[in-house]
């Protein structure tokens, strides 16, 4: 008899116990669901619920092989845009609850939204399908996508009939172009290797892996010391030219009240990065030293006449002509000169 009610009393207590965790951490979760949509800024105190903090003897926050004590969305630690953590409560019988969350952290100040007024219009291959985009003088270099379609062309501003020209191999799909001297650097999207050309005859001269870090190949521009390049994520990776497969640093972007991800075709431009998000008609201003968005440029009125006729036909080319953009995508059948606002 004995035996049985001491075993009924483990049991409650036990069930109480398991009770008593599922709420703290089901507490926690609805916490973390609620500050999602809302974030963080940089110095922000995470005010977690009583209902945690009370039962807690001590909580971290592990980033993978980093963990901080300081509930303080601290740049150490977390990145702009999306941060994939897991929250550590020892509880104060010595117990460990985990749980995962997702903390977003944004820009503290709101981007400008900048106009625009189309200046010019000049013919674009329709077959083209824009990955790379840039212009040196009067020429545009271009890096054009899709398996057994690839190349790498170059041909005048307002025309398209090729000046010179290198196709790729039929399991290679291009993506990003950079402009380095009298060198072009493409960027490939899943083979992780660029590719190295002669300027003027676009003849290969070399090739480099990516570094690690980068899973994919996206966009490539140059800012005059390194290589700035994409892979789909939040991130923009700054790359030795000397050496494209060693990352210098890298930067996560966000705006004020979003984060941002898919970032694709890439110019550097008086000091700033310009940005295409994949599938949005929006253009990104982007501060290379933080990824702060400050401004943006909606260009849905030129973009929806391509892609109301497929969504994949998106806008995917930025380079400046002096101080006008630039702009086309995939499959588009002009190059927009457009002077921004």
């Amino acid at each position: 008899m004995k035996i049985r009610i001491i075993s009924t009393v483990f049991a409650l207590v036990f069930l109480v116990s398991c009770n008593k965790d599922k709420e703290i951490l089901n507490t926690l979760n609805d916490y973390n669901l609620s500050m999602e949509s809302k974030g963080y800024h940089f110095g922000d105190h995470l005010e977690l619920p009583k209902e945690v903090t009370d039962n807690a003897e001590s909580i971290s926050i592990s980033f993978g092989d980093k963990e901080t004590s300081k509930l303080v969305v601290d740049p150490a630690y977390f990145t702009l845009g999306d941060n994939q953590v897991t929250f550590n409560i020892k509880k104060k019988g010595g117990e460990i609850l985990n749980q995962d969350a997702t903390i977003n952290v944004f820009a503290k100040n709101p981007a400008a939204k900048l106009t625009y007024e189309i200046v010019k219009e000049y013919p674009h291959d329709p077959k083209s399908f824009t990955q790379g985009f840039q212009i040196d003088g009067n020429t545009i270099y271009e890096s054009d996508g899709q398996l057994g379609e690839s190349r790498i062309w170059k041909y005048t501003l307002g025309t398209t009939t090729p000046i010179a020209q290198t196709t790729q191999a039929d399991d290679v799909f291009s993506e990003g172009c950079a402009i380095v001297g009298d060198k072009i650097y493409q960027l490939t999207w899943r083979n992780k290797k660029g590719f190295v050309y002669d300027k003027n005859s676009l003849k290969e001269l070399s090739e480099f892996p990516y570094p690690n870090v980068m899973g994919e190949g996206w966009g490539l521009t140059y800012d005059g010391k390194d290589l700035i390049a994409s892979d789909g994520t939040k991130n923009i990776y700054f790359l030795s030219v000397s050496d494209p497969s060693k990352m210098v640093r890298y930067i996560s972007v966000a705006g004020n009240t979003e984060a941002y991800d898919q970032l694709n075709e890439l110019e550097y431009h008086n000091g700033f990065i310009y940005a295409n998000v994949w599938h949005k008609d929006v253009i990104l201003k982007i501060n290379p030293k933080n990824g702060e968005v400050v401004g943006t440029i909606d260009f849905t009125d030129i973009a929806k006449q391509y892609t109301d006729i497929d969504s994949e036909n998106t806008l995917n080319g930025i380079a400046f002509k002096g101080d006008n953009m630039l702009i086309t995508g995939k499959l588009w059948s002009k190059i927009y000169e457009v002077s921004i606002k």
